[in-house]
């Protein structure tokens, strides 16, 4: 389903910048999200993976597009999903962010500002090199041991692999290809970045955790099954 926004032409002209929010029974959370976002100078596309909360309906609300997966497919899905549809718009810069309100989108220019210059093709968000507002200890080691993970897995030497607050420049998006449908589509898009031979770098942001996104995350378990789907994958290929 998409939907289009309902900006009038002469002030909702097509811009550079793309941001695309993954979201997933984000009723409660999406509205101050999306608010957030209507500073940005982007067109804003939701993808609503499936949610059985009113999730769709608050989308609705503000001036963004929205798409909806009809069942919950994972946030791996729901970003191919969306950046697949900023492309055939032409975008040359795709933010991903996530929608239950732990990013920053004041962090969005400083974030996008080294793709468009081009001295990048992908700016990753970095909550280390930045501020973690409330993040708990045991958040902290698990993000922490995601992290030594990925650079023996992928080679590549990033302080925060699993922030879901991202620019890719068009070149960058095309040639990435989201095979994971859940939450190790993260790890894989730092691995392409090496494989494709893509040029990055990390950009400081804020996280901001609260009882209701923690309880949302990721558990030890869940970080268990990541790692599972990464080494199905590369056996795979």
């Amino acid at each position: 389903m998409i939907r289009q926004p309902f900006h009038s032409s002469a002030i909702w002209s097509r811009t550079r910048v793309w941001v695309v929010v993954a979201a997933y029974n984000e009723a409660s959370r999406l509205h101050k999200t999306l608010r957030s976002l209507s500073t940005v100078d982007a067109d804003i596309v939701v993808v609503d993976d499936g949610s059985a909360d009113t999730t769709r309906l608050v989308a609705a609300a503000h001036p963004v597009w929205i798409l909806r997966h009809p069942i919950n497919c994972g946030q791996g899905a729901a970003l191919r999903t969306g950046i697949s549809f900023a492309l055939d718009r032409g975008a040359e810069v795709i933010v991903t962010f996530d929608g239950d309100g732990q990013h920053d989108a004041g962090d969005i220019p400083r974030l996008i500002q080294p793709v468009l210059a081009g001295r990048v093709d992908a700016a990753l968000g970095s909550r280390f090199l930045g501020h973690a507002v409330d993040m708990p200890l045991g958040r902290r080691l698990l993000l922490q041991g995601a992290r030594a993970f990925t650079r023996i897995f992928s080679a590549v030497s990033v302080t925060d692999p699993h922030n879901g607050l991202r620019a890719l420049s068009r070149r960058a998006a095309e040639q990435i290809q989201i095979t994971q449908d859940g939450m190790a589509h993260a790890s894989e898009i730092i691995e392409q970045l090496h494989v494709r031979r893509l040029r990055w770098c990390e950009v400081p942001v804020t996280i901001r955790y609260t009882e209701e996104t923690l309880a949302k995350g990721q558990s030890s378990w869940n970080a268990i099954g990541i790692v599972g789907h990464l080494v199905a994958g590369r056996m795979i290929k």
